[in-house]
């Protein structure tokens, strides 16, 4: 006999259907899983015949064979364990499952527990825009998770019994509902910039990252507050919208990082991964392809502390998402796109020592040392960096100053007013923010005055900047006047930014 479940798998950020076939027949007693399982896959067996005898039914003596189609998808995880065993139970008529709307997912336990799985949410997002009326069958501890997105029902069940009740009317369940808004708050959005002392120069230079976007590097001596700046970033940016979260909360979904307690992720991550991470930890990828930091900090901010020790090849994945907000990742069964639209802040020491330029102690490193040293932060990277800023050792006067410093909130309430303006501007349009501009929209929106355009050639001159630096400088120009309400970017605006790629002529000979 044969019987049909629908499932789903997820594919990078999104999902796609899978459709579970189970025949029994007689035979030799066999239990086959075909259509391009992993390992996790076909342990599957093992689980499912445990689950079902421990749930009081009885597993087929026959041949049962379960094709997981289509078979050209490739399928990971432990999430078919349910919908298998729901196709044995309705092949051999343990049970009547003819509904074509259930969509069920869940690893089960040896005992019929289910249990809770990883990307829960893309398949209930893709499911509610699909058009159609399913339901999705999932842990009880996925059920916040899936609740999350309209126009879908989600159900929680504990054990495989409890489904098969469910499906044959015995108990009466309704389906989960969430308030999503709920889940929003501006608690804990993170560090206040109050309490960083002086450093008028890098609080500016969060600022203009939150409100445009874009990239920054902040380099200095040890102890001059490079790393406590950075980590307020995130508090400078304005809440994340719903669609957002939702974007944010799908890939934390597919790494396996949300929790019951935490369904939706509704402030910006901050992503600070040590050193000694991997290229592949970074970028994402893997046998079986999964989000790496760069994804995680996808509408937020991926932190690189001591940047500069970073091996070489691991800053130059950086490039591609830099440029494109995206990274894809190709393997030899698989090419999966993940979204990387983040804010980068990097930190670093000017030298090994960290002392070249300090005022108050002496460099001890060798010209070759540092060329060395330097050499790992590229050109095409450094040129991706808008805001490239110098922060220096604080003063006695300043560390012990009782004035009362600006808070987060004052700074996020002129990035809110900045953002809004670049909405306005950008409307109808594939992009939101100055820092994603490209050279057409620059064209467009970034045009200069007869002073303000001989400022900016006479520094490109000498500078010796890039085309691309020089796109930078217009972009960061051009936040700094949404910043003051500008509509045309000024001298003022052009010379500040200037001044934040004064890195590339101060330490060119390095």
């Amino acid at each position: 006999m044969l019987a049909r479940v629908l499932s789903a798998t997820v594919w990078g950020v999104d999902a796609r259907l899978v459709e579970v076939e189970v025949d029994v027949a007689s035979g030799l007693p066999t239990f086959q899983i075909v259509g391009l399982p992993d390992t996790a896959v076909q342990e599957a067996r093992e689980r499912v015949r445990s689950a079902i005898k421990n749930s009081g039914f009885f597993f087929p003596g026959g041949r049962v064979t379960v094709n997981l189609a289509p078979a050209s998808l490739k399928k990971s995880g432990s999430e078919f364990d349910l919908p298998i065993a729901l196709g044995v139970l309705a092949a051999t008529g343990q049970m009547k499952f003819t509904s074509s709307s259930v969509v069920a997912m869940g690893e089960l336990s040896l005992s019929g527990e289910i249990k809770p799985i990883n990307g829960a949410l893309p398949v209930a997002h893709f499911l509610s825009l699909s058009g159609k009326n399913y339901r999705l069958f999932l842990a009880r501890e996925n059920t916040k998770e899936g609740a999350l997105v309209e126009n879908l029902e989600v159900y929680g069940f504990r054990h495989l019994n409890e489904v098969c009740d469910f499906l044959q009317g015995k108990i009466d369940l309704s389906p989960v509902t969430l308030d999503r808004e709920s889940l929003f708050s501006l608690e804990g959005v993170g560090e206040d910039l109050e309490a960083v002392k002086g450093q008028r120069g890098g609080k500016r230079a969060l600022e203009i990252a939150a409100a445009g976007g874009h990239h920054l590097l902040l380099i200095g001596p040890p102890g001059s507050g490079k790393t406590m700046l950075a980590r307020r970033l995130p508090s400078l940016f304005p809440p994340l919208s719903l669609d957002e979260a939702i974007e944010v909360t799908k890939i934390h979904s597919v790494a396996g990082l949300l929790s019951e307690k935490r369904p939706l992720i509704s402030q910006r991550p901050f992503r600070a991964p040590h050193h000694t991470i991997s290229d592949v930890a970074l970028i994402g990828g893997g046998q079986w392809p999964r989000p790496g930091e760069v994804s995680l900090a996808h509408h937020g901010v991926l932190f690189l502390d001591e940047a500069l020790e970073f091996r070489r090849n691991v800053l130059e994945a950086l490039r591609e998402p830099l440029e494109v907000g995206k990274i894809t990742v190709a393997r030899a069964s698989t090419t999966i796109t993940y979204p990387a639209s983040f804010t980068l802040a990097l930190a670093c020491n000017p030298c090994p020592c960290g002392y070249l330029g300090d005022t108050k102690k002496t460099c001890t490193c060798s010209y070759r040392q540092i060329a060395r040293y330097r050499a790992k932060l590229s050109g095409p990277l450094l040129d991706r960096i808008d805001l490239q800023v110098e922060i220096p050792r604080l003063d006695f006067s300043e560390i012990a100053s009782e004035k009362k410093e600006e808070s987060s909130q004052e700074v996020r309430e002129r990035v809110k007013r900045a953002r809004e303006i670049q909405a306005e501007r950008f409307r109808g349009e594939k992009i939101r923010l100055n820092g994603q501009m490209s050279a057409r929209y620059l064209r467009r929106f970034s045009s200069l005055g007869g002073e303000a355009k001989k400022l900016l050639e006479a520094s490109m001159e000498s500078l010796a900047l890039s085309a691309r630096a020089y796109h930078r400088i217009l972009k960061v120009a051009r936040t700094i006047a949404d910043l003051e309400q500008s509509e045309t970017i000024r001298v003022e605006h052009v010379a500040e930014a200037i001044h934040y790629r004064s890195l590339d002529r101060k330490y060119e000979e390095f």
